[in-house]
């Protein structure tokens, strides 16, 4: 029952905004050409939810934003988006994932703020057995512990240092889209301020004021995402390295141990291994 389709879409909506059904309300997707998870809906305009909700891509890209900023999230994270919080999203791609609704007060130990956490495989399997269950109706004992402990993996899940804050000001959005469609481009502050129309110190000042991030942090973090995203997918460090600009591999695995603490295979043997 958990899987969307055309058909149940509209019950699917109702029932998440509302909050006397079940505690806990999964979904899980395999890109139907029907759904409106599918690579054929695009934008999602600012809405919010009733409740909190917990979203995990297998294949595709997602950009959120926030009236506090926007990010991007790639394969294989998930991203939390508590109940109430305003948002717009963005589909890339032939969109995979599932998910699950909470209702507000089961969110006790759960972010206050929209994140990036990593996804296990006891979390993702949880979910998977919940999008069975029939979402109108009341959770039995077994469904009520599997739910607890899916929870507590959730307020547990370590926290990714994935949000890529994304500007607002035209100028400096236009910047950051070519340099997430092209990351090896390694034009410098100065040219890219020239490309936008923009004094390299307005641009610097830009990204500061509307990213926290200087130039060349925001850029490293954009690189790192998309790095993981092709690495998740299985694309050799050699090639990854050299897609995102970087002159060497070790340049690249130096900037991944810095970010992460570990070179990406120790990194992904470990989330196999989680």
């Amino acid at each position: 029952m958990g899987h969307v389709t055309e058909k149940d879409e509209a019950q699917f909506h109702a029932l998440i905004e509302r909050l006397d059904g079940p505690s806990v309300i999964a979904y899980w997707t395999e890109g139907e050409a029907s759904s409106e998870y599918s690579e054929n809906t695009r934008q999602y305009d600012w809405h919010s939810h009733a409740r909190g909700q917990l979203y995990c891509v297998e294949s595709g890209l997602v950009h959120v934003r926030t009236a506090q900023g926007s990010w991007l999230l790639p394969p294989h994270r998930a991203g939390w988006m508590p109940a109430g919080v305003e948002h717009t999203v963005t589909l890339s791609g032939a969109m995979s994932g599932w998910g699950v609704f909470v209702t507000p007060l089961e969110c006790g130990c759960l972010p206050a703020a929209p994140c990036v956490i990593g996804v296990t495989e006891l979390m993702r399997a949880l979910v998977r057995r919940a999008s069975s269950w029939v979402w109108e109706r009341e959770l039995d004992e077994s469904q009520e512990r599997i739910t607890r402990v899916l929870l507590e993996e959730i307020c547990r899940a370590r926290h990714e240092p994935l949000h890529l804050p994304m500007p607002t000001d035209r100028r400096a959005l236009r910047i950051a889209v070519a340099l997430l469609e092209n990351p090896n481009d390694n034009r410098g502050l100065d040219e890219w301020a020239v490309w936008a129309g923009l004094s390299p110190r307005s641009l610097s000042r830009l990204f500061r004021s509307e990213t926290a991030l200087s130039f060349a942090q925001w850029r490293q973090l954009a690189r790192l995402s998309r790095g993981l995203e092709r690495l998740a997918d299985g694309e050799p460090v050699s090639s990854v390295a050299d897609a995102l600009g970087y002159a060497s591999v070790s340049a690249f695995v130096a900037m991944f141990r810095r970010s992460f603490g570990q070179p990406p295979a120790r990194y992904f043997a470990a989330q196999a291994g989680q």
